[in-house]
C-alpha cells in the first residue's frame, strides 16, 4: 500500500442494513476464465436536482459536490503517488457466485482438474454449505474491481474469491481491500477542479514593462469533494480538495512574476487579486511583468493551481493525501507602449 497512509487499516464496519441491496446490483464486470475482472463496471444515476451518483467497480461515488463545467479536469498528484488502479469489495452472495461459477464448470472451460479443486474450495457438493450458503446474510463473497483507464497496475488484484463476514475487516495480507482509506484514495481520482485560465488586466492586451494583474474567479476556486462508499459493508469515505496557490509560469525568460517565485497564495479566500482603476502603476499581488513583446506571435502563459487533498471516513478515520495539481496555457500578446512625439 502506499507509504502516505497513515490511518490504521483497521474497519469499523457498520451493521448491514439489507441484504438485498447488494442482491440487486446486477452489474457486474465481465471477467475472464481465472475469474478476473476485466474492468470495472460502471453505471449512473442522476437525480432531480442533477446530482450525479456514479457506480464503479462495487463503490459509489456521489459527485454532487464535485467541480463542474466544461473546463474541469482531474488532479495529477505531485508526488509519484497515484489513486489504486485495482481493488477488492464485495462481489458476490453465496447463491450469486454459484450461479456464475457452476455454468463456467459445466462448460469445463478451465479444465476438470481445476474445475475439482473449486468445487472442492467452495464445497460445491454439499447442498447446505456450497458457496457459504448456511451464512448466507451474514457476509459476502469478495472479488477484484480493475479500471483499465487507471495507471499501470489495474492488472496486480488477482487475488481468487475470498470470504468476509459481517462485521469484519478484509484480511490484512490482501493489499487494496476497500476500506475507509482505500475508499479516499478511489475517491481522489474522480475530483474534478476548475479550469485555470486567469484573468490578466488592465487593457485587452498586455505591454511591455507594465505589471500585469493577474486572478482567478473566487466564485469558482473554492473547496470541491467526492464521496466513496459501499453501502453493502457500511463504510465511507471523503476526499476534500481545497486549493492552496497558483503557480504562473509566463513562457519566457523575459518576464518578472509576482511575486518573484512565481507562486501566489491563497488569501482569504482569494487567488490574485482583481484589478482596479488606478492600480495601473502598482505592484500586483500576483501577476507578471514582461519585458519583450511577442512580435507577431505570442507568449505561453501557464497558470496552475495546487490543491491540498484531504479525507474522512467511517469510524473516524481520516488524513491527508499528495498535494494535487491542475493547469492550463494561455496565449499572451505582449507589445510595446506607443509613443506619441509632439
Amino acid at each position: 500500500m502506499p507509504a502516505v497512509r497513515n490511518s490504521a487499516r483497521i474497519v469499523t464496519v457498520l451493521a448491514l442494513t439489507c441484504v438485498s441491496v447488494f442482491a440487486s446490483h446486477t452489474a457486474f464486470a465481465e471477467r475472464d476464465s481465472n475469474g478476473n475482472a476485466n474492468e470495472a463496471e460502471q453505471h449512473a444515476d442522476t437525480d432531480g436536482n442533477g446530482n450525479l451518483s456514479v457506480t464503479v467497480g462495487g463503490v459509489v461515488f456521489d459527485r454532487s459536490k464535485n467541480g463542474s463545467g466544461n473546463s474541469t479536469g482531474a488532479l495529477t498528484s505531485t508526488t509519484s503517488w497515484t489513486p489504486p488502479a485495482c481493488w477488492y469489495a464485495p462481489r458476490y452472495t453465496p447463491e450469486q457466485l454459484q450461479a456464475y461459477l457452476e455454468p463456467i464448470w459445466e462448460a469445463g472451460s478451465t479444465g476438470h482438474e481445476w474445475d475439482a479443486t473449486q468445487r472442492e474450495k467452495y464445497q460445491a457438493n454439499d447442498p447446505e454449505k456450497a458457496f457459504n450458503k448456511d451464512k448466507t446474510g451474514k457476509g459476502y463473497w469478495w472479488g477484484s474491481y480493475e479500471n483499465k483507464s487507471y495507471p499501470p497496475g489495474w492488472d496486480s488484484c488477482d487475488e481468487d474469491y475470498f470470504w468476509v463476514d459481517e462485521g469484519d475487516p478484509p484480511p490484512a495480507d490482501i493489499d487494496n481491500a476497500v476500506t475507509p482509506e482505500v475508499l479516499a484514495e478511489l475517491a481522489y481520482a474522480e475530483i474534478r477542479v476548475p479550469g485555470t485560465e486567469v484573468t490578466l488586466a488592465p487593457a485587452e492586451t498586455t505591454k511591455v514593462n507594465l505589471p500585469t494583474w493577474a486572478w482567478l474567479d473566487g466564485a469558482e476556486f473554492k473547496p470541491v469533494s467526492v464521496t466513496a462508499s459501499v453501502p453493502e459493508i457500511g463504510i465511507t469515505a471523503t476526499a476534500t480538495a481545497e486549493p492552496v496557490s497558483l503557480k504562473i509560469e509566463p513562457g519566457t525568460a523575459d518576464a518578472e512574476t509576482y511575486p518573484a517565485s512565481g507562486v501566489c497564495e491563497v488569501n482569504n479566500g482569494r487567488i490574485g487579486e482583481p484589478y482596479a482603476k488606478g492600480k495601473a502603476d502598482e505592484t500586483p499581488p500576483c501577476g507578471v511583468k514582461y519585458l519583450r513583446s511577442s512580435g507577431d506571435g505570442s507568449y505561453p502563459l501557464k497558470a496552475t493551481v495546487t490543491w491540498k487533498i484531504h479525507w474522512t471516513g467511517t469510524g473516524g478515520a481520516g488524513g491527508d493525501l499528495p498535494d494535487g495539481n491542475f493547469g492550463a496555457t494561455q496565449d499572451v500578446v505582449v507589445q510595446e507602449i506607443q509613443a506619441v512625439n509632439r
